[in-house]
């Protein structure tokens, strides 16, 4: 075969079998999974602070600051698994995805254990007294996977993207 042919039929293959250029798609914003149940940004008088061990003193959840009658909302869709009083204090649970479960209290609920939520849905109404809150009621907001409870602020923060080398 002549140079001259072989040429061309290697550059027709080359121009067929050469991937398409890319092109970048507008991106699409997509909704942040979770959001705060009382103001956004929240008001945080008392952080989370982990117990040294499974049984000791710590502060399970995170403190948000509002005012009696606040509508409290599900931070993330779910499904309300409780709703009613523990120790002397109402409580709403709802349970997510991934085996997390968010607690919310003093809230006077206005919804039923089995009921299906959606992020931003209002669960009840906050009440007053909570222990040592600073202001004129603070919602506990507490998270958990299985029996591990977690710092539920680390829902509202956005995901730490961390590139790693090649090789």
């Amino acid at each position: 075969m002549p140079a001259r042919l072989l040429l061309g039929v290697l550059l027709t293959c080359a121009a067929v079998l050469a991937p398409a250029p890319a092109v970048a798609e507008p991106a699409t914003p997509v909704a942040a999974p979770w959001t705060s149940p009382l103001g956004n940004p929240p008001q945080v008088p008392r952080p989370f602070a982990p117990p040294p061990s499974p049984y000791g003193p710590g502060h399970r959840g995170a403190d948000l600051a509002g005012v009696p009658g606040d509508v409290v909302a599900a931070a993330g869709d779910g499904v309300v698994v409780f709703a009613g009083m523990v120790a002397g204090r109402p409580v709403v649970s709802v349970d997510h995805a991934g085996g997390l479960r968010t607690t919310y209290e003093p809230v006077d609920p206005a919804v039923a254990a089995g009921q299906t939520v959606s992020r931003g849905s209002p669960l009840g109404t906050l009440l007053a007294g909570h222990a040592g809150c600073p202001a004129a009621a603070c919602l506990h907001w507490g998270l958990r996977r299985g029996e591990v409870y977690l710092d539920p602020l680390a829902l509202l923060r956005p995901p730490r993207v961390r590139l790693l080398p090649l090789g």
